[in-house]
């Protein structure tokens, strides 16, 4: 992927399966880099919830309209913001979103479009709004230990195989930092912020 124009806003995916600790590392990429925070869960429509919580998977069907909308959503985010010029700080979005397969992460860059998607709902090209992925990887046996624990989340702990076979894990794809899920706050952010800085030619 070729480094976006100075001028361009970024589109920062923190993704991985549920249980990885997307929201916490994205709030905190986002707080470095001075960057507004948006955790996709909180765009799921009421009957996706509803089904996540009564232990049912989300199909292709449900998810596709909500990966549009996060999307869609930081675009507008991103030209809103108005940076100094003369800052170090660059417009764009850090987003927690899970993003398992391939086709729901080129939605999120751009690339494809769900269908039945209304005209005015249409998000922006890949040019408008480079995208970069922040993976959380995770082995099974620390994520299940990590959902047991959660309280008062929708996303139930029997789904995690679920969510664990339908991972198209990422690596090895365009504009795609890894991060171990194990070890501190801080140096995942430093990961991920080292990472992302080399793939915009070092405009963090």
């Amino acid at each position: 992927m070729a480094p976006p124009d100075t001028g361009h806003p970024l589109l920062v995916i923190v993704m991985g399966v549920s249980g990885t600790g997307k929201s916490t590392l994205g709030a905190a990429i986002a707080k470095n880099l001075s960057m507004p925070f948006i955790d996709g869960d909180g765009l799921h429509p009421k009957a996706n919830i509803d089904k996540m919580a009564s232990g049912q998977p989300l199909t292709d069907k449900d998810r596709e309209p909500w990966l549009e909308i996060i999307r869609t959503k930081a675009q507008h985010m991103s030209v809103e913001q108005h940076v100094d010029p003369s800052s170090p700080t660059r417009a764009g979005v850090v987003v927690a979103c899970s993003a398992l397969k391939k086709s729901y992460r080129n939605i999120l860059r751009g690339h494809i479009t769900a269908l039945n998607m209304p005209e005015r709902l249409q998000p922006p090209g890949p040019d408008t709004l480079p995208t970069y992925f922040v993976f959380i990887k995770g082995e099974r046996d620390a994520l299940m230990d990590r959902m047991l624990k959660r309280q008062g989340h929708f996303m139930k702990a029997n789904m995690l195989e679920s969510q664990l076979q339908t991972l198209e894990s990422p690596e090895g794809e365009d504009g795609v930092v890894v991060v171990p899920m194990e070890g501190h706050l801080e140096e995942q952010v430093e990961l991920a912020r080292d990472g992302l800085s080399k793939l915009v030619d070092g405009m963090l």
